[in-house]
């Protein structure tokens, strides 16, 4: 086997002979250390190896009775690895410098950093792929953020929602602003070109949302199916003259630059994890890092973030 090689579940239930499930459940109880590439789930080669190794090794015992020759586990396989991963997901550089503390604060983790969507990311959680996952989906029915979703999507499920931080999201647009764009109603213009972010995405959600509550049809807008899969994807292209149009955040307007941005909206982005008793192990320390002054020092050098309600519990279930 080469160690070079990684596999996806799918490949390790082949190998093993076991169900997808039981992969995931052996991912999320860090047996089996892993780590994402766009949406999926990958196992190196060296790491399924020393899996199977510690399972020789804990199955049988050195020298077993005549009536002990089935497999057993001496101790939980958990225990034998000392790195468990912590999926966290989302785009955000505030989760980076999260992920950072908590390698500092929490011993016996191994933060990974997924980068996929909102949804996708509560739909990951949903499937036991993720263990903290960030989330801006704004329901325009009632103008509240994340929790509808949430709710929807986490049913049964024992979870916290934590505040993060708000930013401002809107428009990008060119340099001046000569199309005059300052308000969701102002993209039913005729000619328009804009740039989109993929499906399940925040600003994607909040592009959808705005033109459903404004009459907006999604074939009115050239480029609507013209997607970036971030921020600075969408910003680069209308700086570059591309697209006349996109919805982001505003520091990626600042790290682009040559564009305007106009505001339209504060997002609260916030942080979802499971209440298993897994996490249970680090999820106070977790709180005490969104909660300290050396973590929100770190974030008010980034542009446009609100940290009023940084570290603040919104809902538990």
């Amino acid at each position: 086997m080469s160690h070079d090689m990684s596999y996806t579940t799918e490949e390790i239930a082949k190998l093993l002979k076991i169900s997808k499930l039981t992969v995931y459940d052996l991912i999320k109880k860090g047996e089996l250390p892993s780590y994402r590439v766009g949406k999926q789930m990958r196992v190196d080669a060296a790491d399924l190896e020393a899996y199977k190794q510690r399972a020789r090794m804990v199955a049988i015992p050195a020298n077993p009775p005549v009536e002990a020759r089935s497999p057993v586990h001496a101790q939980p396989l958990a225990s034998l690895s000392p790195n468990r991963p912590i999926v966290i997901t989302g785009h955000d550089i505030g989760l980076d410098i999260l992920a950072k503390h908590m390698e500092k604060s929490i011993p016996g983790i191994r933060p990974l950093r997924s980068f996929v969507g909102s949804l996708d990311s509560l739909i990951s959680m949903y499937k036991g792929e993720s263990d903290i996952v960030s989330t801006h989906l704004l329901d325009g029915d009632t103008g509240e953020y994340n929790l509808p979703y949430i709710r929807k999507l986490l049913v049964g499920a024992s979870y916290v929602v934590v505040n993060l931080l708000t930013r401002s999201a809107g428009l990008y647009v060119k340099q001046g602003n000569p199309l005059g764009l300052n308000q969701w109603s102002d993209l039913s213009r005729p000619g328009l070109r804009l740039v989109n972010r993929e499906r399940g995405s925040g600003a994607r959600v909040l592009l959808d949302e705005q033109l459903r509550l404004h009459g907006i049809k999604p074939a009115q807008l050239a480029g609507y199916d013209h997607e970036q899969t971030n921020h600075l994807g969408v910003a680069m292209k209308v700086a570059s003259g591309e697209a006349d149009v996109g919805v982001g955040i505003e520091k990626a307007a600042h790290i682009v630059g040559q564009i305007d941005f106009i505001p339209l909206i504060r997002e609260r982005y916030d942080l979802v994890m499971l209440k298993t008793p897994a996490n249970q192990a680090w999820l106070p320390t977790l709180l005490q890092i969104l909660q300290s002054e050396a973590f929100k020092k770190e974030l008010q050098a980034i542009p446009g973030y609100d940290l009023s309600r940084t570290g603040d519990i919104l809902f538990e279930a």
